[in-house]
Formats: C-alpha cells, structure tokens, sequence
C-alpha cells in the first residue's frame, strides 16, 4: 500500500517543530534570493496584491512579500514555525496543505518554496487542486522543489528528528502532476552542487 500524507504529518510536524530555532538563522544563498525575486517581479508586473504562503516556515519569505507592499497570509504545519512567523508580524495559520483553511478564490498568488516534496505521490494531485481552489482565476502559483529522479521515504544524510518523509520527481513527472492542474509559465532547473532543484511558475486558468 502507498505512503499517504496523513500517515506522515505528526512525524514533519515534530521534526520541523524541533528544527525551528535553527532555521530562523539561516540566510538565503543568492540563487534563492534570485527566484523569490523573479516571482515578486511577475506579480508585480502583472499588478497582484495578494499572497498566500504555503509551508512558511520561520516566515523569511512571507515578510519579504509583506515588505514589498503585498497583504501576506502564511500557513504551516508546524506550530513553533507559525510563532516565529507571527514574531515577524506575519498573519500566520497552522494548517496543512489538504485543509488551507482559506475560502475560494481568496488570493492572487501562492508561494511554497520546498514544502510539496513532503507530500506523497499519491496525494499531489489533490493538493495541487486545493492550491488551485484557493488561488482567484489567472492567478500565479510558484512551485519549487529539490527533485530530477524518483524517490519516497526518508533519506539517510537528514539531520532532522524523527526523519523527514521526501517525495523527489523527475522533471517529466513534476510537470505532468502540475499540468493536471495548472498552466505551466515557466519551468528551469537550478543546479547546486550535486543537486537540482525544479522550478515552476504555473497559473489558474481564467
């Protein structure tokens, strides 16, 4: 029987509850900082007001946004991450991505920068459709993920405790999940070191 994202929520929840003091003294490293900015600058351009971030973690993102005129809205799973965003005096929610807890249509645009690679195959699509629910038509969604080859469970080099559940996907499966749900806009690849990460802008169809 596959892995659901029920069957691994407590086990992130504890994890990234247990790794938030840590996270919040991260910086971004200047690829990070370049595709949050070519997202913000699309937004812009296209005059959006709005953003939802989903899996905000420590909220460095959603005050980002919220520093450049947006009205932010962060959702994550881990309560001790949803304190350190309200610290920041961001609007802060916990919620997991099956239940954003956010009426239809409510946004112009939503974030989630590493957080879907904990969702299972076999629940991607429904969340990618409760992303869509949520976001106003020809709204902007910006998908990035470590990935480049198949893999579901835990991973030895993880510094978390308990171990973090990891969906990774080739390039052709990510787009295919994405399209079942979203027009894709753009999708590069970024390499660091050893690893690739996917991103997607992708949009709600009017």
């Amino acid at each position: 029987m596959s892995i659901r994202y029920g069957d691994v929520l407590a086990e992130l929840r504890q994890a990234y509850d247990g790794g938030a003091a840590e996270r919040d003294t991260h910086e971004k490293e200047p690829w990070r900082v370049a595709e949050r900015a070519a997202f913000e600058a699309r937004l812009r351009a296209e005059g959006r007001r709005s953003l939802l971030e989903i899996g905000a973690g420590t909220g460095q993102d959603s005050r980002f946004f919220m520093d450049a005129g947006y009205e932010v809205v962060a959702v994550d799973l881990s309560p001790e991450m949803v304190a350190r965003c309200r610290a920041k005096g961001v609007d802060a929610r916990v919620a997991h991505f099956l239940d954003l807890g956010l009426p239809e249509e409510s946004t112009d645009a939503v974030y989630a920068l590493n957080c879907l690679l904990h969702v299972p195959d076999a629940d991607l699509p429904a969340v990618l459709d409760n992303i869509r629910r949520v976001l106003r038509p020809g709204g902007l969604f910006y998908l990035g993920v470590w990935g480049g080859r198949h893999h579901e469970g835990d991973i030895d080099t993880d510094r978390h405790e308990p171990r973090r559940f990891f969906a990774w996907r080739t390039d052709e499966a990510l787009l295919a999940y994405a399209r079942g749900s979203f027009e894709v806009e753009d999708f590069h690849v970024v390499g660091v070191g050893e690893f690739q990460f996917q991103s997607l802008t992708l949009r709600r169809a009017r």
